[in-house]
């Protein structure tokens, strides 16, 4: 792991804890852990979606591709 051995993790730690402090650090363990779970979940989301293709209608600014567009159907009233 990058040539780091027990020792050097420890002292990594150690400085890591003095600067930060125990509460501050473990409020930063929990936000990355959030994250993680988060990135999992949405990366999980994704990959069911691919694996399950579902049919859905193209929706173009408020009308569906199986419906003609307003402007249209209203023109008759007009004349």
């Amino acid at each position: 792991m990058f040539g780091l051995g027990m020792t050097e993790l420890l002292v990594i730690l150690a400085i890591v804890l003095l600067i930060f402090g125990p509460k501050r650090l473990k409020n930063i363990g929990s936000d990355l852990g959030n994250a993680i779970k988060g990135f999992r979940n949405a990366v999980s989301e994704d990959e069911a979606e691919k694996s399950q293709p579902q049919a859905q209608e193209k929706v173009i600014e408020g009308e569906t591709a199986n419906q003609a567009p307003k402007s249209e159907v209203h023109q008759d009233n007009k004349a």
